[in-house]
């Protein structure tokens, strides 16, 4: 059975633009594929591990091929599992909210705390990187309140996606799909945000039917 996991970086609920994309795409994708299972992170529900001094000694001990003491052990055996709740999809769903032109601090977060080696990467002097993720793919929800392309400089910069897909790539994934809500996303009358909203819910709903 093929599983989707829809990974959230918004704490607004029901008013998170990111969030209702990501509920017509997952309700599409259901249409789509009725034998498939659908599950939901919701990266602030405090089930994210932290990644701090412990963990960071324990990855380069990992690194290192030295042994874990036992405090390390125990942290890691939170990352380990937080990686394998990840490592369950077959399917990735992420909704994204832009802040301060780049990702929610919690999804950077996931992202530090997920990617170690042997389970996302793994890394060969000569060769370098070569990302462990294998038959899976992703599609992203991109929201943004003042950044738009082509709006120029005062209006901030995109780290946002980028950076992401950047990330998706090197972890071995590259069948990766987009859907953008941005200022400039308005069809028909600018004055009218319902009009994007509406253009960005069907672009969510197509991208899920083939994905």
């Amino acid at each position: 059975m093929t599983t989707l996991l829809h990974i959230s970086a918004s704490p607004r609920g029901n008013v998170s633009e990111s969030l209702v994309l990501a509920d017509e795409f997952v309700a599409a994708y259901r249409q789509a594929n009725p034998g498939a299972e659908a599950r939901h992170w919701d990266l602030w529900d405090g089930t994210l591990p932290e990644f701090g001094p412990t963990a960071a000694h324990a990855k380069m001990a990992i690194f290192a091929g030295q042994d874990l003491d036992d405090t390390q052990r125990t942290v890691w055996k939170d990352v380990t599992a937080a990686f394998a709740r990840f490592d369950a999809a077959d399917h990735y769903l992420f909704s994204v909210p832009m802040w301060n032109a780049g990702l929610p601090y919690v999804l950077k977060q996931f992202i530090d705390v997920v990617s170690q080696p042997g389970l996302v990467f793994e890394f060969h002097p000569e060769l370098g990187y070569r990302g462990l993720l294998r038959g899976k793919k992703a599609a992203v929800i991109y929201t943004s309140g003042v950044y738009a392309p082509g709006r120029g400089p005062a209006f901030g910069s995109n780290f946002q996606s980028p950076y992401l897909e950047d990330w998706l790539r090197w972890a071995g994934v590259e069948d990766i799909r987009t859907v953008s809500l941005r200022p400039d996303s308005v069809v028909g009358d600018p004055a009218d945000p319902e009009a994007g909203r509406r253009a960005a819910r069907a672009a969510a709903s197509a991208a899920a039917a083939t994905f």
